[in-house]
C-alpha cells in the first residue's frame, strides 16, 4: 500500500498521504498545505479527501485551506459539527481512494468526535490504521481535552469512553496492523509516547500500558490520568479555530512578513503592546537583546513552548529572528494559530543598536564556575525543568519552578540573586527571559544546565530512573 508519513518534529506531528490509480488523500494535515499539493501533482493524482481524526488541540490543521485549493472534501468522524462544508462520516462508512477502501471507525474518548480510519489496500488487506491521538506508540491521548468544551463531561468520563473504544474497537482488529499515530516523543497529547513513529498493533498490545488485556475500566482511567499535567493553555483556542474556520495561511503571511526599520519597530511596539519574540539562538539572546523581548529559540521545539508560555493565540508579536529565518518564524507561529504577527525588525538587531537603541543582556557563568562558586556564594538554585525530570535527579536543596508554569509562580522567586538552569541551557534562558520583563533582574543563568553540571562534578541526588516515577 503506498502510503507516507510526513513527520514535523518541531511539534512532534503525523501528517499521512495516501494515492492510488490517480487518486490522493491527506490526513490531518499542516498549515502550510502546498507540499501535499506538490507531492499529489508529482504522482499525477488529484487529492480527493482531507480526512481529520479530530478536531486537534495543539496545531491548527490545513483543512480548510487544503480543501478551497483543492476542492478535495473534508471528512470528519461520527458526532462532529464542524462550522463549515464538510462530510460527517458515520461508524463504518467507507471511502474509496483509487482502489483503497478507507473505514472510519468512531473511537471516541481523546475527544468525541476522534476516529480512527482502518487503511484497506487493492487486494482487500487491511494494511493499517490511522489513529490519530486515539492511540500512539507507546501511550494513548490525554482524555481531558474535550471537557474543556463541554461542560457535563469530565476527563473521567472521556477515558472511560476511551477505555471502551480501545478494546472494542482497536484491540479486536489484526496484529499485523501497522499503527499510524498523530504524534510521537514530544506532544503535550499524552505522556509516555515513545520515539517511534510508527509499530505493529500485536506489539503494542505487548509494550503499551494502556493495552493490557487484563485491566479494568477503573485501572484504566487511574493510570491514564496519574501524573497528566495541565494541557498548555492554547489548546482550546485551536481548537476552536479548527472547528470555526481561519485565515488562509497566505493571508497571515501578507501581513507579518513585513520588514520594520528600527524606529518603527519601536513605534509598532508601544502603539499595539506587542509582545517582542527574539527567536535567536539562547547564546546570541544572553550576550544581547531588545529590553523585555522574550526569548524563544527557533531551533529548540520553538511552537510547543509559544502556545504554552504566550497562550493567547491573538497577542500580537513582533519578531527578532536570524537572517533568511523570517519566513519560517511565521510559518511556525501559525501552525499553532498565532497569526497576529506584526512584522519582524529589518537588519536585526544590529540595525537597532545603529539607531542608538539601547539593548539588555543576561547574566550567564559556566558549569564550571558554578561548580567553584556555588558553595561560597550558598545563592538559591531555581531548576526549570518538568517535576518527572527534577525528581529524578537534580542539585541538592535545588527549588522546582518548571518553565511550563512559571507565570503562576512568580511568587515563588527569589526577590534577591540566584542560579537559573535547565536540561541543556535552553529552557532557562526562556525563562529568565520572562522574569526580566517582568522585573526579576538578579538571576545567573548556568549555561548547558543539568548536563554541563554533571560534567562539572556538582554533587546531585541520587538518580533515579523517570519510567519508575509516578
Amino acid at each position: 500500500m503506498k502510503i507516507e508519513q510526513i513527520y514535523t518534529g518541531c511539534i512532534a506531528h503525523a501528517a499521512y498521504y495516501i494515492e492510488n490509480n490517480g487518486e490522493a488523500a491527506i490526513f490531518d494535515p499542516l498549515r502550510e498545505v502546498q507540499p501535499y499539493i506538490d507531492k499529489a501533482k508529482k504522482d499525477n493524482a488529484k487529492i480527493k479527501y482531507i480526512f481529520e481524526t479530530h478536531f486537534h488541540a495543539d496545531f491548527v490543521s490545513g483543512h480548510l485551506d487544503l480543501a478551497k485549493k483543492t476542492g478535495a472534501q473534508i471528512v470528519y468522524g461520527p458526532t462532529a459539527k464542524p462550522n463549515f462544508e464538510a462530510i460527517v462520516a458515520e461508524d463504518n462508512q467507507e471511502f474509496k481512494i483509487g482502489n483503497y477502501i478507507i473505514k472510519a471507525i468512531h473511537t471516541p474518548g481523546h475527544t468525541l468526535e476522534s476516529t480512527t480510519y482502518l487503511l484497506i489496500d487493492e487486494n482487500g488487506k487491511q494494511h493499517g490504521i490511522i489513529t490519530g491521538d486515539t492511540l500512539f506508540i507507546g501511550d494513548v491521548g490525554r482524555p481531558d481535552l474535550a471537557q474543556k468544551l463541554v461542560s457535563d463531561l469530565t476527563q473521567e468520563k472521556l477515558a472511560g469512553m476511551l477505555f471502551d473504544s480501545l478494546r472494542n474497537k482497536i484491540m479486536p482488529l489484526s496484529d499485523d496492523l501497522i499503527v499510524y499515530p498523530n504524534h510521537g516523543a514530544g506532544s503535550a497529547c499524552g505522556k509516555n509516547m515513545s520515539k517511534e513513529t510508527t509499530d505493529t498493533l500485536g506489539n503494542q498490545k505487548k509494550v503499551n500500558y494502556a493495552l493490557r488485556a487484563d485491566m479494568t475500566k477503573e485501572e484504566f482511567t487511574k493510570e491514564l490520568l496519574d501524573g497528566l499535567g495541565a494541557p498548555p493553555a492554547y489548546f482550546p483556542q485551536n481548537v476552536l479555530m479548527n472547528i470555526q474556520g481561519y485565515d488562509s495561511l497566505e493571508t497571515v503571511m501578507n501581513k507579518a512578513n513585513t520588514a520594520l526599520k528600527p524606529k518603527a519597530f519601536e513605534a509598532v511596539a508601544n502603539e499595539s503592546e506587542a509582545l517582542v519574540l527574539d527567536v535567536r539562538h539562547e547564546n546570541d539572546f544572553v550576550k544581547e537583546h531588545v529590553p523585555n523581548s522574550i526569548f524563544i529559540g527557533l531551533h529548540g521545539n520553538f511552537a510547543p513552548w509559544v502556545g504554552a508560555l504566550i497562550m493567547d493565540v491573538k497577542q500580537p508579536i513582533l519578531l527578532i529572528t536570524p537572517e533568511g529565518k523570517e519566513e519560517e518564524t511565521i510559518t511556525r507561529l501559525a501552525r499553532v494559530g498565532f497569526d497576529n504577527c506584526l512584522g519582524y525588525l529589518k537588519g536585526g538587531l544590529e540595525a537597532w543598536k545603529a539607531a542608538g537603541f539601547e539593548t539588555d543582556s543576561i547574566t550567564s557563568i559556566s558549569p564550571e564556575q558554578f561548580a567553584t562558586e556555588k558553595d561560597q556564594t550558598k545563592l538559591p538554585v531555581i531548576d526549570s525543568r518538568k517535576p518527572g525530570e527534577f525528581t529524578a535527579e537534580h542539585v541538592e536543596n535545588a527549588i522546582n519552578i518548571p518553565l511550563d508554569f512559571v507565570n503562576n509562580h512568580l511568587a515563588e522567586i527569589p526577590k534577591d540573586k540566584f542560579y537559573l538552569h535547565c536540561a541543556g541551557g535552553y529552557r532557562s534562558v526562556i525563562m529568565a527571559s520572562i522574569l526580566k520583563a517582568r522585573g526579576y533582574h538578579n538571576m545567573i543563568n548556568v549555561e548547558k544546565g543539568i548536563n554541563g553540571i554533571r560534567n562539572a562534578g556538582v554533587e546531585l541526588t541520587k538518580f533515579v530512573c523517570p519510567s519508575t516515577l509516578k
